[in-house]
């Protein structure tokens, strides 16, 4: 079971509320999600369960799609409701179905690097979670790292295989007491993954948060499926505790072991740990994208966009630029990026909740350039792809076709445009776009009008589901 919420602040301004950390390539070609599940190999597990919200739901599933990751449901949740009612969510659909297999909850966001590590761990905690133990991993500290929550392992009463009883859960401490954890050899890194029979983590869920699983129970009953879709009752789950499964479940129950594990985790919390994650040239720079660096040591210079980056002089810093912001800071600041995301949340900044370059089920589109009365895009469909019938009230829009074979709706005019060849698409009109050939269609799109905003669009069909949604984004 797989958890992919979020929202994506840590690693502003590449992560977005609507495309968060977990869909991104941060560590390598392939995104975080794609590396969660490539490492639970079929032979072990059956196919994953996946949590998360409705935004990101094609994202999920074309990008598990894509590295052949079998998938048993998705599960949609109608609010954030944290990791406590994500895991109750999951445990309770498998008992809906007469289903008590054993259930690994992984967030979608971490790295391991010692996978055969992880899964020798995991064949320790299978007994355990059998015989009604709720299991969790403790990533054994390479360093007294004071942005992690502990685990304390009660060493007095360890199992031959390592196992141990949980003594207590620890927040984020103070360096020095950090450190005394890392010296005494009792404390572990807090992974926030989990094995256990879903019967048992219902049993303790009714023990601390009953009202909490009777909403949950609820939602699952009266649950609408929509192939691998599943929309649990939004009235329902709205009334679960927001609380996370540590501390609603892990710090009250008997049924807690840790298991520790030396597996090379991160859960790539801010860009210090992106730059640790990363190969570096001969002067310990991190470097992606177009980057010149020139006497600068030890720091992460990251362009995501068209923009390069120059440096002179600098030491054990942070850039990231993309096309519409710039962070900087100090590598031992960068955590301090949650601070700055929520002033311009105040502010109702579009950088904080949409990305650049915005994924769509369809393809993906970037705004290239804007002024007064017109914005620019660049609008990318996939092979087989098809755009909602949409129309704009206060907009009219020309495409110029760049690459590939457009067929367009306008009207009631069908046609096929190719490379070089352009339509115009007036305000009021019905359209759309569909890309019948198979390679991706490439065309810029000239907006014209008074107001452009992405909630001027009514859908009136849509092979993604989201004709009549209360609110549009492009295609």
């Amino acid at each position: 079971m797989i958890l992919c919420g979020g929202a994506g602040t840590r690693l502003w301004p590449v992560s977005r509320q609507l495309f968060p950390k977990q869909l991104l390539p941060l560590i390598g070609d392939q995104s975080l999600l794609q590396q969660t599940a490539a490492r639970l190999p079929a032979k072990v597990f059956g196919p994953a369960l996946i949590v998360s919200g409705e935004e990101q739901r094609f994202f999920i599933k074309r990008q598990l799609e894509a590295v052949a990751a079998p998938v048993d449901a998705i599960l949609l949740e109608p609010a954030a409701r944290n990791t406590s009612a994500a895991a109750a969510l999951a445990a309770a659909w498998l008992d809906a179905s007469g289903r008590d297999e054993l259930m690994l909850v992984m967030p979608s966001d971490h790295v391991i690097g010692d996978a055969d590590a992880f899964m020798a761990a995991v064949a320790i905690a299978i007994p355990h979670a059998e015989n009604g133990a709720i299991v969790t991993f403790g990533a054994r500290p390479t360093e007294p790292n004071t942005q992690y929550g502990y685990i304390e392992a009660d060493t007095s009463q360890s199992f031959p295989d390592g196992a141990s009883p949980i003594a207590r859960f620890v927040e984020k401490p103070s360096a020095a007491k950090a450190a005394e954890y890392v010296e005494s050899g009792r404390f572990f890194w807090n992974s926030g993954i989990f094995l256990m029979k879903p019967s048992t983590l219902l049993d303790e869920m009714r023990e601390f948060l009953p009202a909490s699983l009777e909403a949950i129970l609820r939602a699952v009953k009266e649950a609408r499926i929509d192939g691998l879709f599943v929309r649990p009752a939004a009235a329902a789950f709205a009334e679960a505790d927001n609380i996370s499964i540590d501390h609603g479940v892990m710090e009250k129950t008997a049924r807690g072991i840790v298991v520790p594990v030396e597996m090379q985790w991160s859960d790539v919390g801010a860009w210090d740990a992106v730059w640790k994650l990363s190969p570096k040239d001969t002067e310990g720079n991190a470097i992606h994208g177009d980057v010149v660096a020139l006497d600068t040591r030890n720091s992460l210079l990251r362009s995501d966009g068209q923009a390069m980056i120059a440096t002179v002089g600098l030491d054990r810093m942070a850039v990231i630029a993309v096309r519409d912001a710039v962070f900087v800071a100090p590598m031992d600041r960068v955590s301090e990026v949650k601070e700055l995301v929520a002033g311009l949340q105040r502010e109702e900044r579009d950088c904080v909740l949409t990305p650049p370059k915005v994924a769509r089920p369809w393809g993906s589109y970037e705004t290239i350039g804007d002024g007064p009365r017109f914005q620019v895009k660049h609008i990318i469909v996939d092979p087989g792809e098809t755009l909602s019938l949409q129309m704009h009230f206060h907009r009219s829009e020309h495409w110029v076709v760049v690459r590939g074979s457009a067929q367009v709706t306008v009207g009631e005019t069908v046609s096929i445009l190719q490379e070089n060849q352009s339509t115009h698409i007036p305000a009021g009109t019905r359209h759309r776009l569909a890309n019948p050939g198979k390679v991706p269609l490439e065309l810029v799109e000239i907006q014209c009008g008074p107001y452009l905003g992405e909630d001027d669009i009514v859908r009136f069909d849509d092979q993604y589901g989201r004709a009549g949604e209360p609110h549009g984004k492009n295609g």
